[in-house]
């Protein structure tokens, strides 16, 4: 028994050494660069070994993957040409062109500080006359919201002199919510009688008390009166009105679409 034993491991034994003594022929003949035959006809299996091996030196040495390189953006010029978006200095610098002192004294933000609500700025369409003109001057709008007397002032600034060149002011118009906006309607409801429902939701969810709009993620849209709505969101459409919808961070949904925050009377309503 002890005879057979020893006989059928041997075999084993053997076995695997011709096992992988076959796959180094199959690894030197399949590496690049050593097809396997040997031109000169006499060196066979050996030539070809060592010939991987300096192949995989020179690999490792010269033709090796390196490792990727995130490189910087290339610094972002001051000015634009033509129909180029907006650099970041030409908004800042059209921002201060548009308030200016009157303005800023007159207005009132969504905080109810002095100064205007800065809505957004966006490059102008040019004019008629101007369309196949290269040398066009560059403009931008710059739209603010005033708190003060619910009023979008949209201003008109000419990047090549630096000038206001017009001014509008409408009401009862009402563009998308800024971020600070919405952040500030978030703040509003978390403070209200009438937030309790997504104070007691948001504890539900994550065991924590719910103070402060930086612990949801936040969207806004614009609401406004229709017939039969209740009285008390009857203005919004004059006012700077918004409904939120409030998601836990890494969390769940709070449904909170039947509260509407009205930020010129930093009010909430329910409509639901």
């Amino acid at each position: 028994m002890r005879t057979i034993v020893h006989r059928h491991l041997g075999k084993v034994v053997a076995g695997a050494a011709i096992a992988v003594a076959g796959t180094a022929v199959m690894v030197g003949i399949t590496l690049p660069g050593s097809a396997g035959a040997d031109d000169s006809g006499g060196q066979g299996t050996g030539r070809t070994a060592q010939t991987a091996g300096q192949a995989q030196e020179q690999g490792q040495g010269q033709g090796a993957v390196q490792p990727g390189v995130v490189e910087q953006a290339p610094a972002e010029g001051d000015r634009g040409k033509g129909r180029d978006p907006l650099t970041d200095d030409e908004t800042e610098r059209v921002q201060n062109l548009a308030l200016d002192r009157g303005l800023s004294r007159s207005s009132e933000n969504v905080e109810g500080d002095k100064g205007p609500q800065r809505i957004t700025v966006d490059l102008s369409e040019p004019e008629a006359s101007e369309l196949d003109d290269p040398n066009a001057p560059r403009r931008a709008e710059v739209s603010f919201y005033d708190y003060k007397d619910d009023s979008l002032v949209t201003r008109t600034v000419n990047l090549d002199t630096g000038k206001v060149e017009s001014t509008d002011t409408q009401h009862g118009v009402q563009p998308p919510l800024s971020r600070d906006e919405t952040v500030e309607a978030a703040r509003l409801l978390i403070a209200a009688p009438l937030g309790a429902g997504l104070r007691a939701d948001y504890k539900d969810a994550t065991g924590n008390e719910l103070t402060t709009p930086d612990q949801l993620m936040l969207n806004s849209m614009v609401f406004r009166a229709v017939p039969g709505t209740p009285a008390s969101v009857a203005d919004c459409g004059k006012h700077r009105c918004t409904r939120l919808f409030v998601k836990v961070k890494n969390g769940s949904w709070i449904d909170s679409r039947d509260l509407v925050v009205d930020l010129s009377t930093r009010k909430v309503a329910k409509v639901g």
